[in-house]
Formats: structure tokens, sequence, C-alpha cells
């Protein structure tokens, strides 16, 4: 096992509100939103799942994912209901040591939660160091209410697209929108872009 630290889509350090995303405004602590009941998931019982087919898929236990390659990751992160918090500090697996092995020619992705959460990524935005499995915020193991034992962490993208106790990904031809994605939510979620709603709703 090893580790590294990643500035993840940080760029200059921002301070002042008027420096922030669109609409966004500074918050020093943590808020916890969800969509339902929070799911408690024991490290003995948690999988992570990569299913590029009905008969193809890669699997790793809570053993197997601690044993690969960790990152230290120092990052922005924004809410689509305007808050965002600067430089939070996280731990875990990147994507791209996950997809590594992967061959599909589907660009995107759903990623499930445990819970039955889901939301859609563009593969794109999963590769490039851009997007990790985290397990760890701020020096101390995440608790169930921020996802843990582990959640996805995208921090390019609003942080609905970072699910939360997250089981696994199945690859898709076409772009088909998750929960939030369905009821309203833009397809992407680039804050910068302020794509928070879809064009239509």
């Amino acid at each position: 096992m090893t580790s590294d630290t990643t500035r993840g889509f940080v760029g200059k350090r921002r301070e002042r509100s008027q420096d922030l995303p669109p609409g966004q405004h500074l918050t020093d602590g943590f808020p916890v939103l969800s969509t339902g009941p929070t799911p408690q998931v024991n490290k003995n019982d948690w999988e992570l799942v990569i299913r590029t087919g009905p008969d193809t898929s890669t699997r790793w236990t809570w053993q197997d994912f601690m044993a690969l390659p960790i990152s230290t990751v120092v990052t922005d992160i924004h809410c689509v209901t305007s808050w965002s918090k600067l430089g939070t500090r996280w731990r875990g697996v990147s994507l791209d040591v996950l997809l590594k092995d992967v061959r599909t020619s589907d660009q995107y992705v759903m990623a499930h939660s445990y819970g039955g959460y889901r939301t859609n990524l563009a593969l794109e935005d999963l590769r490039g160091d851009k997007a990790w499995i985290v397990f760890e915020h701020d020096g101390a193991e995440l608790t169930p209410e921020h996802g843990g034992p582990a959640r996805l962490l995208v921090p390019h993208l609003y942080f609905w697209k970072s699910a939360k106790w997250i089981h696994g990904f199945v690859t898709q031809e076409h772009n088909t929108p998750g929960l939030w994605e369905r009821n309203g939510y833009h397809l992407h979620g680039d804050p910068w872009r302020e794509e928070r709603y879809a064009r239509w709703s």
C-alpha cells in the first residue's frame, strides 16, 4: 500500500465568496444531506463492484480495497444547495486504480449506493485523477452520516454526484439519469457552469 497527496481540482486557494462558483457561499461546517435513512454498512459485508456486462464484473472486499494504493486528496467541495467548503482533506483510492483493467466501449456509468441511491456520471469524469473512493475525512474514518464506510468523491462536480455509501458502478452506453437527475437536476453538474438543473426543468 502506498500513499500520495493530490490537490484535487483546488486551483488557487479561494477565501472570498466572490471567488467561489456562482451562487455558492462558504461554510465552516459539513452539512448532512440525505434522501432517506442512513445505511449502516459493516466493513465485513461491504464490497465494491464494477460491472461492465451481465456476466462481467470486478469485485473488491474491504480487505482487498484497503490493500490498494492510497491517496491523500485536498480539495474544495460544492453542494448544489449552495454551500462550499474549502481545503477538505480525504484519503482513499483513485478511480484510475480501480478502472485500470476495466475494458468497455460504454462512456457512462451509474453509481449505485447501499440504500438504493443512484447517480449517473461520464467515465471521463472518473478518470484522469478526478475521482476517488474515500474512507477517511479530515483524519477520521467517515461516519455513516457522511457516507461511511466509503463514498465516492468527484470534487469537480456538485456534491450530489459524490455518492455516499458507494457499492459499485454499472457501465452504460447512454447517459441514463439517476435519482436526482430524474427529478430535475442536471445530467452533468459542473458548479463553475452552474449546472444545477436540467435545461427543460
